[in-house]
């Protein structure tokens, strides 16, 4: 493979989201409000955390760094992909395409780390709920956070050098909105195939690792629901894990979609429907299902409010 000082592709240009103008209006909006939603749902989840000393726990320590990932994903893309809407050449330069591939790929494996941790964590609460404090220390919490991001990066690291060292000599049109690493692939004038291959083991070991987290956890935890009797137990202990697997299916299904699919039936116009799901409306939604679907943070929510407007009266 050629030297990436052999490259001679300085930009490249997005074909974008390109529909009619009144369709192109109503996307820009709908996208606008997806993004001021995710920004101020996840930013009041964390503030909702940080203030309400009920909610510090190792369950909502987690959620708030999910919620941080949330917000930074979705900034990755949806500024320029809002801001290309109504641009009629849709630029990137090189050291973007880059910078934007690396954090998209940084904040996507953290964040499917991050919902192992959160899997561990339920696991342990409700099948050793007399141990939970004693073993969920804040020293393990600490690394059961750092471990997503230092993964993430090392995940990110190998899937950036390993795609911008190819050699981009010839067209430099992607047939997305951002850079995503499969229609890079499509302009390399060099052969790719070991390079899908190392996306394929490291991106994959990324997702078997947190997803057979999270399947082993909730065997465990659904073998603990059956041995109790009462009904109202088993609902509200359920009740307990039903926002993360809600969150869980959402993630892993989208991404499993997109990257898992056999190349006969890959097609990159549908990538890049499926791709707006995972990095515009995910990001929105999970604040939502954890607040909607969680009574100890509607009821922070509850007491936040009614403080402040104590106060304010």
């Amino acid at each position: 493979m050629a030297d990436a000082n052999d490259t001679r592709v300085t930009e490249f240009i997005f074909t974008g989201l390109n529909y009619s103008p009144q369709l192109q209006v109503f996307l820009f909006l709908l996208f606008l409000s997806f993004y001021i939603i995710n920004l101020t749902g996840n930013l009041g989840v964390i503030i909702l955390i940080r203030i309400s000393s009920r909610l510090h726990t190792p369950m909502y320590f987690f959620l708030s760094h999910l919620s941080f990932v949330d917000m930074c994903l979705s900034s990755v893309v949806s500024p320029k992909m809002l801001a290309d809407f109504f641009v009629q050449r849709k630029v990137i330069s090189f050291l973007g395409c880059a910078l934007q591939h690396w954090f998209l790929g940084f904040f996507v494996a953290a964040e499917c780390l991050l919902l192992a941790s959160m899997a561990y964590d339920r696991y342990v609460a409700i099948c050793n709920p007399l141990l939970y404090s004693v073993a969920m220390s804040q020293s393990l919490c600490i690394q059961l956070v750092a471990g997503p991001y230092v993964i993430g990066f090392m995940h990110t690291m190998t899937h950036t050098t390993n795609t911008f060292r190819l050699p981009f000599c010839g067209p430099n049109v992607i047939n997305h909105f951002f850079c995503d690493v499969f229609p890079l692939f499509s302009l390399v004038c060099a052969d790719t195939g070991l390079n899908k291959l190392v996306v394929f083991i490291v991106a994959g070991a990324v997702g078997v690792f947190s997803g057979l987290t999270i399947v082993v956890s909730y065997i465990y935890i659904l073998t603990a629901i059956l041995k109790i009797h009462s009904t109202d137990g088993r609902r509200k202990v359920f009740s307990t894990c039903s926002s993360h697997l809600t969150a869980v299916s959402i993630m892993f299904g989208t991404l499993f979609f997109i990257y898992v699919r056999p190349s006969a039936s890959f097609s990159l116009d549908l990538n890049k429907g499926v791709s707006m799901f995972y990095t515009a409306v995910i990001p929105m939604l999970n604040p939502l299902i954890y607040s909607l679907r969680n009574k100890e943070v509607k009821d922070a929510v509850h007491r936040t409010v009614t403080r402040r407007m104590a106060c304010w009266a």
